[in-house]
């Protein structure tokens, strides 16, 4: 039954907030600058001005649309939840109808901006990640396997080969390479928020690592992902994508970031996996930032 506080706000009237609130902007606004980066990468100079306006704008809207049909397929999850149940759907704010139109509105919106102003291949993939996100990911891994995450992580990993594709209309290697670099980091970062919140996922009936392997478990694979994420972000160097810069921040957040995840599999702090968590967002900015940096500013070995 939907409390008093919820009737209450199912009575008020939507405002813009709610529906920004539905685009999950910091998720989204990561994902862009992932994207972002691809686009200046793929380009020795400075890149094409269709490819990195209207490429990234609709990349963002597909990502955008991607999260509002989050909020609806995660309605009842989203109610369960301590971490979400203030989301405009759970609260009664938005109703699943006003949702699905204006994720209709994003998901058209980019698509057209993708087709007509940057390239078809672009579009396609963009719409693969969408798809991949808010139906495969949501509807079918989240429920279905402690792997969901892993799996999953393919379409987050997308963007920066979406803004490569929207300059060079090609699937490149180093692009791969940044897809490899966020896949490889998604573990991780979703596991740490998942030991920080295993009793509500457990309640909500999700199949999060540790929920189903237990915490110890999970820290130990949060530990080896790591592990495989400092091995991986070290590819574009030892490929010469990048140069001495990329370097250095690489090494330098990767330290940081094996240091919470050994202390995250000796000690039992309650604060700690959250800290994990924030410290992986920063990780993976810096780390994007430093790519872009080494572009503009190369000191080769």
């Amino acid at each position: 039954m939907a409390t008093e506080t919820q009737i209450s706000a199912a009575a008020a009237s939507p405002t813009w907030r709610h529906y920004f609130e539905l685009t999950k902007p910091k998720v989204v606004a990561l994902i862009t600058f992932t994207a972002i980066v691809g686009t200046l990468l793929a380009s020795p100079g400075w890149p094409p001005l269709d490819a990195l306006i209207l490429g990234n704008l609709g990349i963002a809207l597909a990502s955008a649309c991607a999260a509002a049909i989050n909020h609806v397929l995660d309605r009842r999850i989203d109610e369960q939840m301590a971490r979400t149940r203030a989301r405009p759907l759970a609260t009664g704010h938005l109703k699943e109808r006003q949702a699905l139109a204006f994720a209709a509105v994003l998901g058209l919106t980019s698509m057209a901006i993708l087709a007509f102003f940057v390239n078809l291949l672009t579009a396609v993939l963009t719409f693969a990640s969408l798809i991949g996100y808010a139906v495969i990911y949501t509807v079918w891994l989240k429920r279905a396997t402690s792997q969901n995450i892993v799996i999953g992580g393919a379409a987050g990993a997308a963007p920066p080969v979406l803004g490569w594709t929207a300059v060079t209309h090609h699937v490149d290697p180093h692009a791969l390479l940044l897809f490899l670099i966020i896949f490889v980091w998604t573990p991780p970062h979703f596991w740490a928020l998942a030991i920080a919140r295993r009793d509500e996922y457990a309640k909500a009936g999700i199949p999060m690592l540790p929920v189903t392997h237990g915490v110890e478990y999970t820290r130990l694979h949060v530990l080896l992902y790591t592990v495989l994420l400092f091995i991986v972000t070290l590819l574009p160097f030892l490929t010469r994508m990048t140069g001495l810069i990329y370097l250095a921040a690489a090494l330098v957040l990767n330290t940081g970031f094996l240091y919470y995840a050994f202390a995250l599999k000796i000690t039992a702090r309650e604060e700690l996996p959250m800290r994990v968590f924030k410290f992986s967002v920063k990780y993976l900015m810096w780390l994007f930032a430093a790519l872009l940096i080494d572009h503009y500013v190369p000191i080769k070995a």
